[in-house]
């Protein structure tokens, strides 16, 4: 009966192991030392935000506060300390969750205002037994717009013996009008060490026995979270009759032995099609979960990234044997630009694995594509190919360029002074531009063909666009920038040779001058479709110049 009694009783490991003072708080140093220098100097805000990812300690921090702020010692006369003795009625029943004085809200299923109104009436009267009536609000994102509205004011200037103490994942969701009424704290997702740690400490006081590697693995599954590394260590307990074992572990989280997922990496690099498919295919049958066989791969790229770029990883002690021999002798195999393209392709093929109908085909497919790939050469080495297959050691001069481009759009020459006179249309569109003018300049250069301009005469085509207002406003700019008076004249015909279409013209004629030297051309054949699509460099204007003298100015071309 007695132990009947007490299976009916048992309390779970993330209950039973919750933080019950701020030193067993893990991972929470800023917070906590914030927190206790706030209570030694007397020096309490009246509302606390607190946020994180699940499993963090926001509702514990919440109680701790709580019982900080209400402690009154063993002898009943103690005040605010930060570390309560949890012998005084108050501390044992803030941590019981029955103190009449601290109340525990539910945000998720109380969002409306009229559950706000019942909390704000009870605001203004005193607390029974401690010290602060605290209000501990959790999800508190969940709260209506109406809500948090009907909350503003008494937040803002609450009684002296209230407290607010608000919790939620999702802080983006909270208003700003709330936020800025909280004292905010960002409790940071736990470290694997920390989380080990803590297992440990476990599995001493309830004399049971651990795998060190099953311990590691459940806390890299919990991603940071206390909780879920406590819920994983008790499931773990249970499949294995009161020891963690390595080989349970792997069973229970669907992991791929990491020698194996070593071996898939490798047949991955080297791109070996048939053993790769077999392994996987072991793999599953055993037990591995599609996804975490994906994670382990993402995993080994961004150490083995590492370990290239910064040799000495190998000599971290978090590394087995196993791992660093495997690091070590993968480093000659592959380069940072391959295991990139690694990394990106399974990233994406992480989102393909969790959506596709059968999870383990979408892998083979991931996989297959990467190795397929691994075994292309990187645009370095594909140039290098390229130059050697049409035997090109240096650009031979091509044809002389086009001729040289009209007057019209000749390069601008700098920004004139208002007594000198503009050599060139292009100098008075630039003198717009410079001087915010960005409609007329854009007018000039589209729906105005320049005949003639110099020497205080200007004669221009127009397209319909162009009104008189517009034509006195080009007089304006001329005779301000010049200081003297233009002679402006509009002639009939059609507008074709615009300043932007001459402009397009002559990066045509660039374009086509690129594309036939011999290793441009070389580069085109090899990528069938392809085109180049703009040049990073003007070539000089200058009739003589030709393209071996201006090679290097299109050497980065943008190609489709």
């Amino acid at each position: 009966m007695a132990e009947e009694e007490k299976q009916d009783n048992y309390v779970v490991l993330a209950r039973k192991y919750r933080p019950q003072n701020f030193e067993d708080l893990l991972g929470q140093d800023a917070l906590v030392q914030t927190l206790t220098n706030a209570i030694k100097s007397n020096r309490l805000h009246h509302a606390y935000i607190l946020t994180g990812i699940r499993g963090v300690g926001k509702t514990t921090t919440a109680r701790l506060i709580a019982k900080a702020l209400n402690c009154i010692g063993p002898d009943g006369k103690g005040g605010p300390t930060t570390h309560p003795c949890d012998v005084c009625e108050n501390c044992k029943s803030i941590a019981a969750g029955r103190n009449i004085d601290v109340l525990e809200l539910d945000a998720a299923s109380r969002t409306g205002v009229d559950d706000i109104r019942d909390i704000l009436d009870g605001v203004r009267y005193k607390p029974t037994n401690c010290r602060y009536k605290i209000y501990i609000i959790d999800e508190v994102h969940m709260l209506s717009k109406n809500a948090f509205n009907a909350l503003l004011k008494t937040l803002e200037e609450p009684p002296a013996h209230v407290k607010f103490i608000f919790a939620t994942t999702e802080i983006r969701k909270v208003p700003i009008t709330v936020l800025s009424r909280c004292q905010r704290f960002d409790l940071q997702r736990l470290q694997i060490d920390d989380l080990m740690k803590l297992f440990n400490k476990i599995v001493a006081a309830e004399n049971l026995k651990a795998d060190e590697e099953a311990l590691h693995m459940i806390a890299s599954a919990a991603d940071g979270s206390a909780r879920d590394g406590l819920s994983l260590l008790d499931q773990a307990i249970s499949l294995g009759s009161g020891k963690v074992r390595t080989d349970i572990v792997k069973e229970m989280l669907g992991m791929a032995d990491r020698g194996q997922a070593f071996e898939i990496f490798n047949h991955l690099i080297s791109g070996n099609m048939n053993d790769l498919l077999q392994k996987l295919q072991e793999v599953y049958k055993n037990g591995a979960n599609p996804t975490a066989i994906l994670n382990d791969l993402i995993n080994i790229t961004h150490t083995l990234t590492k370990v290239l770029l910064i040799p000495a990883m190998l000599n971290d002690e978090k590394l087995s044997e196993t791992e660093r021999e495997f690091f070590q002798s993968s480093a000659s195999k592959t380069n940072v630009a391959l295991l990139s393209k690694i990394w990106q392709m399974l990233i994406k093929g992480l989102n393909e694995v969790q959506n596709a109908p059968v999870p383990i085909d979408a892998l083979e497919m991931v996989l297959i594509r990467i190795a397929y790939s691994a075994n292309l050469p990187t645009p370095a080495e594909l140039l290098e190919s390229v130059k050697k297959k049409s035997s090109v050691t240096a650009p031979t001069a091509s044809a002389p360029r086009a001729t040289a481009k009209p007057a019209s759009v000749s390069a601008p020459s700098p920004k004139p002074s208002p007594t000198s006179t503009f050599a060139k249309i292009n100098d008075f569109v630039r003198y717009l531009e410079d001087n915010k003018q960005l409609r007329l300049a854009y007018t000039l250069k589209n729906d105005v063909e320049v005949v003639e301009f110099a020497d205080g005469i200007m004669k221009f085509k127009a397209t319909e666009r162009v009104s008189a207002d517009v034509i006195l406003t080009i007089d304006k700019f001329l005779e301000a920038a010049t200081g003297k008076k233009w002679k402006t004249d509009l002639i009939p015909g059609e507008v074709i040779l615009s300043i932007a279409n001459i402009e397009n013209a002559q990066k045509e004629a660039d374009k086509k001058n690129v594309a036939e030297n011999p290793l441009v051309k070389a580069i085109l054949d090899e990528f069938r479709g392809a085109k180049i699509e703009t040049l990073m460099r003007k070539i000089a204007a200058d009739e003589d110049d030709n393209f071996e003298e201006n090679n290097d100015e299109f050497i980065n071309e943008d190609f489709n």
